[in-house]
């Protein structure tokens, strides 16, 4: 019976994923470009390896001298562990169920998985770029910057908590930092955007009297006639960053993409693809992005959803089921069966410029 058993919550793991893959949006918006592998129990530690672009050389005949591609390496712990656990009183209809891959509790199980990961995945939303997010930007006042320590004085400012994680940019500044700390309504602390080294500022004094950026610092209400303009600004800042124009994506709650349903830019999505259309949730395109209506997006219309945007290239997921199978159930009659599904992901510091998001509410 151990046997028998094993094979069908192997079943039972492959038709949940099964209809995870045709719900889910994260393995679309996702790669798994990583080093390693899933043993069981979670926490298990990947590689995401990240190569800096090669340069071309003017080739006249003579002995050239090879160029070494720069690697940067980041970190995936697979830490997020779910569980099925539930008991079965009769095997042979537990086995009926298990065998039909439309059945209600297959569809259920692989549904709820969907949800789960999907959230999981776009509540990366705070991972992304500096620079790359796109609501109301805070540029009151001026500001001085302290070489090494990062530490801004505001002159006429009034920065508060709620800033810290946002993007600062300051004139002269070539590249955008990060908020690390705030402290008072003039005074902040700001780090180069990475995660995967010590925390530091590169960026240099900036003098007195300059202005700045704190991007995204307030929810934009967004309407049918304004959408457009704001994809088209998610589609630049991709552009900007030399993302590829292809497999780009963007995700919204259905209060949101309804809107694009109401505007005259969208392009429905072709009839061919119509199973996917309506499992994913894919309203169509716009501005070069696939545009999903998943309701696990991150955030609420009072205080605004965190509609991301990006390329597949900017999030790394991984997942497995590594455990199922049934046990006996002590005490009464019937069986147990447990499942345990492992996944994680990462944003590299160097794939963060292919992430972005839209902060909006309606």
């Amino acid at each position: 019976m151990s046997n028998y058993g094993t094979n069908v919550g192997e079943k039972f793991a492959k038709n949940t994923l099964k209809i995870f893959f045709e719900q889910a949006i994260a393995p679309d918006i996702t790669n798994q470009d990583y080093e390693g592998e899933i043993k069981g129990g979670g926490a298990d530690r990947l590689n995401v390896s990240t190569f800096g672009a090669l340069g071309l050389k003017n080739y006249i005949g003579t002995a050239m001298s090879p160029d070494t591609p720069s690697e940067s390496e980041a970190t995936l712990i697979v830490n997020q562990k779910k569980a099925y656990y539930f008991t079965v009183e009769s095997f042979a209809k537990f086995s009926s169920y298990v065998s039909n891959p439309e059945s209600t509790l297959i569809s259920t199980a692989g549904n709820t998985l969907a949800e789960t990961v999907d959230a999981f995945v776009l509540g990366l939303y705070a991972d992304v770029a500096s620079g790359n997010r796109i609501a109301t930007n805070y540029t009151t006042g001026t500001v001085t910057v302290t070489t090494g320590t990062g530490a801004v004085t505001g002159d006429g400012t009034t920065f508060t908590s709620a800033m810290v994680g946002l993007g600062f940019k300051a004139t002269g500044h070539t590249s955008w930092y990060r908020i690390k700390s705030q402290s008072s309504g003039t005074a902040i602390v700001i780090e180069d955007d990475k995660d995967d080294v010590a925390s530091a500022y590169t960026g240099g004094t900036i003098d007195a009297g300059a202005t700045y950026i704190i991007e995204a610092s307030t929810v934009v209400t967004v309407l049918k006639t304004t959408i457009y303009d704001y994809i088209v600004d998610a589609k630049t800042k991709l552009d900007g960053n030399k993302i590829p124009q292809s497999e780009r994506w963007m995700a919204m709650p259905s209060i949101v993409s309804n809107l694009l349903l109401k505007a005259t830019e969208l392009q429905p999505a072709v009839s061919t693809a119509y199973e996917d259309v309506v499992k994913k949730g894919i309203v169509g395109y716009v501005a070069g992005f696939k545009i999903y209506s998943n309701e696990q997006v991150s955030g609420n219309n009072t205080t605004g959803y965190y509609c991301m945007f990006g390329h597949k290239s900017g999030i790394t997921f991984a997942m497995a089921f590594t455990e199922s199978g049934i046990e006996p159930f002590i005490g009464g009659f019937g069986q147990n069966f447990k499942g345990l599904n492992c996944y994680g992901a990462k944003v590299a510091d160097e794939r963060r410029k292919a992430l972005g998001y839209l902060w909006f509410k309606v």
